[in-house]
């Protein structure tokens, strides 16, 4: 699955960009790592903004931005393209990476390490000074424009992308480190996003930061950002705090009955059962 928000006629969208709340010098990075031509890939937690930040990026490089999401199933003709019946003929349909390399977008694919190994074959000679893409079904050599831009994400645990991309090409990334925002940083992105009052905010990070403790014994994950807004966003809607951090936060950590009820005491425990 691919999404971009390039225009008809392949131009970038005008829009404002995404909120993204800076860390660590990171927005920096990025722009001088396009302007040098360069590819990147970005580790870090899931949920902790990777995804925001290349959108933020890139309406304020103003690129079109083209986004897969990997999985297991995703195959190198995905991603390049491949012969359709169209209208009685066969007609070649691009994938979203020659798409991307065609108009000088910049292409993000998602959680590249869940992807099946072959897909990162292709990426190899546009992770090099060559900037190429080689298209088998059209017998094409697409060079890379100046404007296009290789991204890649991946969070901690998924370890096979080191064997899924060789050595050499990996070297070649520019690497960008995530991790959860510092508290007071995470306070604003969940305010920014949810619409929620400050005390509410700084409730919310604080319940985070007592579930991030649990990773690693009880949970499989931590508590990310994002699971943050969404339950903000269904308190400031109406919803009490048990009920939406239950069905926001709690219910997507666990699937386990006593984790979840152990989890629910945490709750209560940082955010009590009054309104906010």
């Amino acid at each position: 699955m691919y999404h971009d928000n390039m225009s008809s006629g392949g131009a970038p969208l005008p829009e404002r960009a995404p909120f993204y709340a800076e860390q660590a010098g990171e927005c920096r990075l990025f722009a001088h790592a396009f302007h040098q031509r360069l590819p990147v890939l970005l580790k870090g937690p899931t949920g902790c903004g990777k995804t925001r930040f290349v959108e933020h990026m890139a309406a304020r490089l103003g690129r079109p931005l083209i986004t897969v999401s990997c999985h297991g199933d995703l195959t190198a003709a995905d991603l390049m393209g491949r012969h359709l019946i169209d209208g009685g003929d066969t007609v070649w349909h691009d994938g979203p990476l020659a798409r991307a390399v065609r108009t000088g977008a910049i292409c993000c694919l998602d959680e590249v390490a869940l992807a099946r190994r072959d897909t990162a074959v292709v990426l190899h000679p546009l992770a090099d000074d060559r900037r190429v893409l080689p298209v088998e079904g059209t017998g094409e050599l697409l060079r890379a424009p100046p404007q296009f831009m290789l991204v890649v994400s991946y969070s901690p645990g998924d370890q096979s992308l080191l064997n899924n991309l060789k050595p050499g090409t990996r070297q070649r990334f520019v690497a960008i480190g995530f991790d959860y925002p510092a508290p007071e940083v995470e306070r604003r992105i969940v305010e920014a996003e949810s619409g929620a009052v400050p005390a509410l905010a700084a409730r919310l990070v604080t319940l985070a930061q007592a579930l991030r403790r649990l990773t690693g014994q009880d949970l499989a994950e931590a508590a990310s950002t994002r699971l943050l807004v969404r339950a903000a966003r269904l308190i400031v809607a109406g919803l009490p705090q048990p009920e939406a951090c239950r069905a926001a936060i709690v219910d997507a950590l666990t699937d386990d009955a006593g984790t979840a009820a152990a989890l629910d005491d945490v709750v209560v425990a940082v955010l009590g059962t009054g309104a906010p």
